[in-house]
C-alpha cells in the first residue's frame, strides 16, 4: 500500500511540471511578442527568464524520471544524482540569465526608449497567473526535493519578477517613467542572483560530498564510541547522495577480537543510534581490531 502512495506521488510530481513546461511556454511566446512590440526591456527580461524556466522545468522533469531508475551493475547507484545535477543547472542558469539581465539593463539605461505600456500590464497579467499556478503545483514537492525546490525558485522569481514588470508598467502609462523599466530590470536580475546563489551553493555542496551542515562529525564519533566493547571510529566519511538518502562510511576499532555474529548486534545498534539521532540511514563500516593504521577521525585517502 505504501509502495502505490509513493508511486502515484512521483506521478503527480511528473504531472505537475509538465502542465509547468506547457504553461511556461505560452508565457515565453506572449512575453516576447509583446516585448518587441511594445519595446519593453523588462518584458523582454521576463520572458527570457521564462524561457530559462521551460529549460529547467523540463530538465527537472527528465532528471525525476531518471532518478526512479534501477541501480545496475555499471550504475551501481542508479541515477539517485541526476535531481542533485539538475539543481545544478538550474541554479547556474539563474545566475547566469541574471548577470545577461543586468548588461542589458546598462545599456538601456544609457539609452532610454518610449514603451507600450498598455501591453506590458496586460502581459504581465497573465504571467503572474500562470507562474502563480504553477508555483502552486510545485510548492508541496520543493519542500523534501532539492530538484523540485530549483524548479519552483524559478516559476516563484519569475511570477515576482512579473509582478514588478506590472508595477513598472502602470507607473509608465500614468507617469511616464520610463527609467523604470531598466531599474525593474536589474532588481530582478540581482534577485535571481542571490536565490540563485543559495540553490547553486547547496547543490555544489552534496555534489562534492561535503559534510551535511546540520552534521557534527565529532558528536557522531563522540555518540558511537560509547557503545560497550567500541574502541574508536575513525576514517569517517559522510555525504549526502541525494535529498533521501544520507550515508556514513568509517571504520571501528574494536577493544577486543569479537564474532562476526557479536559485531552484527554491535552493528545495528550503531545503525539505529545514527538513524534516530543524526538521520544517518545508510551506514558502510568496517570493524579492525589491533590493526595498525591512522585512527584519526578524517584520514585523507
Amino acid at each position: 500500500m505504501g509502495h502505490d502512495h509513493s508511486h502515484q506521488h512521483k506521478d503527480m510530481k511528473g504531472r505537475n511540471l509538465i502542465i509547468s513546461i506547457l504553461l511556461n511556454i505560452l508565457i515565453t511566446v506572449a512575453q516576447v511578442v509583446g516585448g518587441l512590440i511594445s519595446g519593453s526591456l523588462s518584458l523582454l527580461s521576463d520572458a527570457l527568464h521564462n524561457f530559462s524556466d521551460v529549460l529547467s522545468l523540463i530538465v527537472s522533469y527528465i532528471a525525476a524520471k531518471l532518478s526512479k531508475q534501477k541501480a545496475s551493475i555499471h550504475r551501481t547507484f542508479g541515477y539517485k544524482r541526476a535531481e542533485i545535477l539538475a539543481a545544478f543547472i538550474n541554479a547556474s542558469t539563474l545566475v547566469i540569465v541574471a548577470v545577461l539581465l543586468i548588461i542589458e539593463a546598462y545599456k538601456r539605461f544609457l539609452n532610454p526608449q518610449e514603451i507600450e505600456s498598455e501591453l506590458v500590464i496586460w502581459l504581465s497579467l497573465i504571467a503572474i497567473l500562470g507562474n502563480g499556478f504553477s508555483v502552486l503545483l510545485l510548492k508541496k514537492d520543493s519542500k523534501n526535493n532539492i530538484n523540485m525546490r530549483s524548479a519552483y525558485l524559478h516559476l516563484f522569481t519569475d511570477m515576482m519578477a512579473s509582478v514588478a514588470v506590472l508595477i513598472g508598467g502602470l507607473l509608465m502609462k500614468y507617469y511616464q517613467l520610463f527609467w523604470v523599466d531598466s531599474l525593474l530590470t536589474l532588481l530582478i536580475a540581482l534577485y535571481l542572483i542571490w536565490v540563485g546563489y543559495d540553490l547553486l551553493k547547496k547543490s555544489t555542496k552534496i555534489l562534492m560530498l561535503f559534510t551535511p551542515e546540520h552534521i557534527n562529525i565529532k558528536d557522531v564519533v563522540r555518540a558511537v564510541n560509547k557503545i560497550p566493547k567500541v574502541n574508536r571510529l575513525h576514517h569517517i566519511h559522510i555525504w549526502c547522495l541525494n535529498d533521501d538518502e544520507l550515508h556514513l562510511e568509517a571504520h571501528l576499532d574494536f577493544n577486543e577480537d569479537i564474532t562476526i555474529s557479536e559485531f552484527d548486534v554491535i552493528l545495528h545498534e550503531i545503525e539505529e543510534l545514527l538513524h534516530h539521532e543524526f538521520a544517518i540511514n545508510h551506514v558502510n563500516i568496517q570493524p579492525e581490531f589491533n590493526k595498525k593504521d591512522p585512527k584519526e577521525i578524517i584520514v585523507q585517502d
